[in-house]
C-alpha cells in the first residue's frame, strides 16, 4: 500500500480530509496527493506521523503496526493465560491476588462476565503502558 493510500486510510478513520490535516500541520495545500510522485521530506512526514499518532515506518509500509506499543499477538495470549489464572485464583503473583474464585460463581451471568471484561481490559491497558514506558528508544520509531 502506497504512502498516500495509509495516509487516506487515516484521514477516513479519523473522518478529515487531506486538506484538514495539511492545514492542521502547516503544510501547503494539495502537499500530500504529490507524495505519490515526488518522496515527502523526512520532517513533513513524521508531522503526518505525529498527527495520526502512528509511526513513520507504519506510513512508509515497512510494517503494518501502527504504534511501536500496539499489543501483539503474542501479547494478546499471554493476556489470555494471565486471565484463566486469575479467574481460577491460581495467580498469587498478581494485584489481583485476594481475589476469591468463589465470588465468581454468586454473580449472576451479566455481572460475572463485566467482570472478567474488566479484568482483561485493565490487563491490556497494563500490558500497553509497560511497552511504552520500558521499551528501549532503539526499538522505538
Amino acid at each position: 500500500m502506497s504512502l498516500v493510500k495509509r495516509i487516506k486510510m487515516l484521514c477516513d478513520e479519523r473522518t478529515v480530509t487531506f486538506a484538514e490535516v495539511e492545514r492542521e500541520i502547516g503544510i501547503s495545500n494539495g502537499q500530500i496527493r504529490r507524495w505519490d510522485n515526488v518522496s515527502p521530506k523526512s520532517e513533513t512526514l513524521q508531522k503526518v506521523a505525529d498527527y495520526f499518532d502512528v509511526s513513520t515506518d507504519y506510513l512508509l509500509g515497512r510494517t503494518n503496526e501502527k504504534r511501536y506499543y500496539d499489543l501483539t499477538e503474542k501479547d494478546e495470549l499471554a493476556i489470555q493465560r494471565e486471565l484463566k489464572k486469575i479467574i481460577n485464583g491460581e495467580d498469587v503473583d498478581n494485584a489481583f491476588a485476594a481475589f476469591d474464585g468463589r465470588i465468581l460463581d454468586e454473580l449472576d451471568e451479566e455481572d460475572r462476565e463485566l467482570l472478567i471484561a474488566s479484568w482483561e481490559n485493565t490487563l491490556r491497558l497494563t500490558k500497553r503502558m509497560a511497552k511504552q514506558k520500558f521499551t528501549p528508544n532503539k526499538y522505538r520509531d
